[in-house]
């Protein structure tokens, strides 16, 4: 049944170019409005036939129909990307002129790719999960920080940055996806963990170490207060900080932060004011047993910042970047190692309290292991 209904879920999505192409070269489309409302109209008949396609089932995940939506507007990213780096051509005319002209930056290109592969290859996997029984909080936990990132960078960006003279009706159609990511993501937390069957006096045992004693741990907290504080540093550059050191850093080392489109202003922001109380509160996870909540926000940071340094990286050496701009040769390797690092931290954050989530299991009471084993 699983593999059925992420048939469907492929087939509609790989329409997508197909009706781009049709609109693109069967119309003359210069309204805005109407541009609008073809867009909402094909969204709209994708739901239905995702719908349509389950309708005989008894009972259906609504998360289905979100993912169905997404998967979609996936493979239609995918579309606008591969034909503003010409590789494909006759396909987004229309959409470029009157619909979001900003997708012509190297922002929107690097974004689009991502969320054209990454998060198609997720949802497509999150789906066969869905109607196979198997679980896939996790991997939906990733994709709904992916997205939600995608977006808190992507609107703000475009109303604050140079295209701001430039937003069409199609622009709104990003808080309706905004707010669907966001309600996934909710009812994604709220759903309860898979249970991890760990005996008690493994978890009493492992909550008995310090730092010192679980050198992962301890390299995965040195690692974090680094990330910690390139955040804090990168955000000053961007607020425009005085200091020499800021100075100098942005003109000799990533210049990209000045691109008047905004977006790389806003994701240093992002940074700034929400991966770095996400990393603090990390750090005394790392410390303190019993914290949970690791389990899924590890998960769902890893997904924001993974999406957003992509696009980050992406961008500054971009063709569509000007030169200016981009990374200068001389410093390609310490700028690339630096973004990279802060990509890898928080993916092998998630990774560990994933593969070895013992030490963030409630805390044992005293006596409460000796009498679990007793009883078995």
């Amino acid at each position: 049944m699983g593999f059925s209904q992420g048939l469907c879920v492929l087939s509609l999505s790989l329409t997508a170019p197909i009706l781009l192409y049709t609109a693109n070269n069967s119309f003359t489309l210069q309204n805005p409005l109407t541009i609008l409302g073809i867009e909402g109209a094909i969204l709209a008949a994708v739901f239905i036939m995702t719908y349509l396609s389950v309708r005989n089932k008894k009972s259906v995940d609504p998360l289905f129909y979100v993912f169905a939506v997404f998967s979609f507007t996936s493979v239609t990213d995918l579309t606008c990307a591969l034909e503003l780096d010409g590789h494909i051509k006759g396909f987004i005319d229309f959409y470029l002129n009157k619909g979001e002209p900003y997708l012509n930056t190297a922002h929107c290109i690097m974004k689009n790719y991502w969320n054209g592969v990454m998060h198609f290859l997720l949802l497509l996997t999150i789906i066969y999960c869905m109607w196979n029984g198997k679980p896939f909080r996790s991997l939906a936990l990733l994709w709904a920080g992916s997205m939600v990132a995608t977006y808190i960078v992507l609107i703000p960006s475009i109303v604050i940055g140079k295209h701001a003279k430039n937003i069409y009706p199609a622009f709104w159609l990003n808080i309706v996806f905004l707010i669907l990511a966001v309600w996934a993501a909710v009812t994604i937390f709220r759903r309860p963990r898979q249970p991890s069957i760990i005996p008690a006096d493994k978890v009493a045992a492992e909550q008995k170490k310090g730092l010192l004693s679980r050198p992962i741990d301890l390299l995965l907290t040195l690692l974090v207060l680094g990330a910690m504080a390139f955040t804090i540093f990168r955000g000053f550059v961007v607020l425009e900080c005085t200091l020499d050191i800021c100075f100098n850093y942005i003109y000799q080392y990533e210049p990209y932060m000045k691109d008047s489109v905004a977006f790389p202003k806003v994701m240093m922001l992002v940074f700034l004011f929400y991966a770095l109380p996400f990393l603090t509160v990390f750090a005394y996870g790392l410390t303190m047993p019993g914290c949970t909540w690791m389990l899924d926000w590890t998960l769902f940071l890893a997904g924001a910042i993974a999406e957003i340094q992509w696009t980050y990286i992406g961008a500054s050496v971009h063709p569509r970047t000007p030169f200016t701009y981009r990374i200068p040769k001389e410093e390609w390797n310490l700028v690339m190692t630096l973004n990279l690092l802060y990509i890898a931290v928080p993916l092998l954050l998630a990774l560990r309290c994933y593969k070895n989530p013992t030490f963030f299991m409630k805390t044992v009471p005293p006596g409460q292991a000796d009498n679990e084993k007793k009883q078995q």
